[in-house]
């Protein structure tokens, strides 16, 4: 990062934060002018003279830049080349007349550019400020592509069931709460069991607060799926150096939130040695990088997900009690689709629509025997669960009418469900069943099942059409 030029000083930009450069090179004379020349510019420097010295520095200097001669005493500088090129570190060759070809094969290598001596210092610098700048501008263009990779896909909360309307009061009224003050927004803890949608209500809860600034990003961590080893660098970043192949700095999913949505999925599944440490975070709202001194504000707002009782896993010493104090301060609960069987239909159907789309497919309807099937099961994987098995049907179903068959749905214990079907039972489950009991009985003959329920064409189509049946 370079600073305003200061004209009465130099005509090159200043380094406004000291940039480390490792020169090989054996001409001794040559190389003390380098030192001398990039240290007043503002670099932090290191000299080898050969290639083993050159390699050995490297992996612990940890250079930014390297100023690489061909010709060394123990051998070609391309046989460094490799090595410091996977590392990010970026490379600039010198080569005698005649050795132009060498350059170009370095160039094929990963070396960012190339000088043919004898060397004029200014230009040198030059060079060198303008790979620096280089760097920089991919490093941002990494970041800000990695930006928008977390920004928040468009998701809708399908369902009328008493839940589903609870749930989207709950989610106006704290997305409400966020847009009243200027003062940090409330942590939200989502509970729920597997399935049921934590990520869902979380990006609807993220979109909710946006203001209309839909560019805000949402950064969805998975704490199960980090690995043990790198799950403290990957939340909270870390500076170069800061530990072995820490080539460069790197900032974390934390501090990638910036004034969006962090949100952590199953933070029951966080190390404890780690939940201290994300306290601090959420009481302080700032983040330190490791291996760095300097502490950057977290304005972002944070939601926790998790499908375990947490207040268990403290009483059990899985789960510090001060942070779940700390998370526990909005919570969400989502129900499970047992408890939501008003919504099974208008969930299925959405899932077929997007299945179709998703693979250029033709319509599919859902035939009573399947919708009855559908309404009978009682979804212990949740909505998750009801997505993979209509898209399987929709993807293997042969006919433009998916049938109980297409469903394959596994068979569940006739004394479990009837239980459970008796508490769930509505007025408007029981007269669904009965227009598919009747529309099967008659094959799908519409006048015929009317006449047997005793009502008119014209009402046993309304009542179709209230329920979503359709043939």
């Amino acid at each position: 990062m370079f600073a305003q030029k200061n004209h009465s000083e130099t005509n090159h930009p200043q380094l406004t934060q000291r940039k480390k450069m490792l020169i090989v090179e054996d001409e001794a004379l040559f190389a003390r002018a380098v030192l001398k020349r990039m240290q007043k510019a503002g670099f932090e420097c290191e000299h080898a003279e050969t290639l083993q010295d050159g390699r050995a520095i490297a992996k612990q200097f940890l250079p930014d830049l390297v100023l690489l001669d061909m010709r060394l005493p123990d051998g070609n500088g391309m046989d460094l080349l490799p090595e410091l090129v996977v590392n990010g570190i970026t490379v600039i060759v010198m080569t005698a007349h005649g050795e132009v070809s060498d350059a170009v094969n370095a160039i094929k290598l990963g070396a960012n550019d190339y000088l043919k001596k004898p060397i004029d210092l200014e230009e040198l610098l030059l060079i060198v400020q303008k790979n620096e700048k280089n760097a920089e501008l991919k490093t941002s263009l990494d970041y800000s592509r990695q930006r928008n990779v977390h920004t928040a896909e468009n998701v809708s909360l399908i369902g009328e069931s008493p839940a589903i309307q609870n749930l989207r009061m709950q989610i106006g009224r704290i997305a409400q709460l966020g847009s009243m003050t200027d003062a940090t927004p409330p942590t939200v803890l989502i509970v729920g069991e597997t399935g049921t949608g934590k990520d869902v209500a979380a990006r609807l809860l993220h979109a909710s607060c946006q203001d209309g600034n839909s560019n805000k990003p949402f950064v969805h961590v998975d704490c199960a799926s980090l690995p043990a080893e790198l799950i403290e660098s990957e939340l909270f970043g870390h500076e170069k150096g800061a530990f072995t192949n820490a080539f460069g700095a790197r900032p974390g999913l934390i501090e990638a939130a910036e004034d969006g949505t962090l949100f952590l999925d199953e933070i029951g599944e966080l190390p404890l040695t780690l939940q201290a440490k994300l306290l601090n975070v959420l009481e302080r709202r700032k983040v330190r990088r490791l291996g760095s001194t300097k502490e950057r504000n977290v304005p972002a707002r944070i939601i926790a997900a998790t499908n375990r009782d947490l207040h268990e896993m403290v009483n059990a010493g899985k789960f510090r009690s001060d942070l779940y104090y700390r998370l526990n301060v909005m919570t969400i609960t989502l129900a499970p689709l047992r408890e939501r069987a008003d919504d099974v239909l208008l969930l299925a159907k959405h899932f077929v629509s997007l299945t179709e789309k998703r693979y250029g497919l033709q319509k599919h309807t859902l035939s009573p025997t399947a919708i009855e099937a559908l309404l009978n099961y009682t979804w212990p994987g949740n909505v998750r669960e009801l997505r993979h098995q209509i898209s399987r049907a929709v993807l293997l179903s042969t006919q433009p009418q998916i049938t109980a068959t297409d469903l394959a749905l596994p068979a569940t214990k006739p004394a479990h469900h009837a239980e459970n079907y008796q508490v769930q039972l509505t007025l408007d489950i029981a007269e669904k069943h009965m227009l598919l009991n009747a529309l099967e009985a008659a094959h799908n003959n519409v006048s015929e099942a009317a006449r047997q329920l005793g009502i008119t064409r014209m009402t046993m189509r309304y009542r179709m059409d209230k329920h979503g049946i359709t043939l």
